[in-house]
């Protein structure tokens, strides 16, 4: 398949040409280009969300199709990054589904669209006790579930009741720093309480470089004001920091997050 962060040397596509590899179904690598750049492009064409919802379909075969469900993918991507209120449906059934990166991207697009349907879906996911929650899937790596994207969907959605609360609370005791950051993220955001705030800043002093970069957009994301200094200071890429700061920006009125941005171009 075609990879979308390269450049293409033929003349770039219009939307409407997007539109059309994105209705024909013999060709995968332009569907699945297709819906990429629809969703990073934030087209407004009124057929996009429909054929990005319909390319959600193939997910619900038995077996799925490889190149379908990559296609898939990228469209429950987009489906997030167009803030698709009427995705919510669909994405919440994918929640079941039995793929893990499945599960993952319909998390993360319930959170950019702040899905508050789709609480107690996302809250089942971390419905384990401590064992469970630290169980590795047989010959991966990977968790029983997506926490850290169902964690931070739970924060972007901002449905700070008690049980939301208390189900995302053990996390911040959980092994991996990630996710303990997630965590600490979501209940940042919707206790205001800015006693998760120093694990964070902790955090950010981490011996893994990956591990600092995802902490490092943790604290853009919750809009924590006094995390300024720290993010200026951290040990990472520039082009970083200004993402993180730009999650300030976007959440305070504060004139200093500009000007470090400013001194960071």
């Amino acid at each position: 398949m075609k990879d979308p962060s390269t450049e293409n040397l033929n003349p770039p596509l219009t939307e409407a040409q997007v539109i059309a590899n994105l209705r024909q179904t013999e060709d995968f690598s332009d569907q699945y280009y297709a819906a990429w750049w629809l969703g990073r492009m934030r087209s407004r064409h009124p057929e996009t969300i429909p054929l990005l919802l319909t390319a959600l379909d193939p997910l619900h075969g038995n077996p799925i199709h490889n190149e379908r469900r990559a296609v898939a993918l990228n469209a429950i991507r987009a489906l997030g990054i167009l803030q698709a209120t009427n995705a919510e449906e669909k994405l919440r059934i994918l929640l079941k589904k039995n793929d893990y990166s499945i599960r993952e991207e319909s998390a993360r697009s319930l959170g950019m669209i702040q899905a508050q349907s789709a609480v107690l879906d996302l809250c089942e996911l971390l419905s384990g006790g401590p064992e469970e929650t630290e169980q590795i899937q047989p010959g991966s790596a990977k968790l029983k579930e997506p926490y850290e994207s169902v964690l931070e969907a739970l924060g972007a959605i901002g449905v700070a009741s008690r049980s939301v609360i208390i189900i995302i609370t053990p996390f911040t005791k959980h092994s991996r720093p990630l996710i303990r950051a997630s965590a600490c993220r979501a209940l940042l955001i919707l206790t205001g309480d800015q006693k998760w705030a120093p694990p964070l800043i902790e955090l950010l002093q981490h011996d893994d470089p990956l591990i600092r970069r995802g902490v490092l957009l943790d604290l853009g994301a919750t809009g924590w004001m006094p995390a300024l200094p720290a993010i200026q200071a951290a040990a990472i890429e520039n082009s970083l920091k200004l993402v993180a700061l730009r999650g300030l920006a976007e959440k305070s009125e504060d004139t200093c997050v500009l000007d470090a941005m400013d001194g960071l171009l």
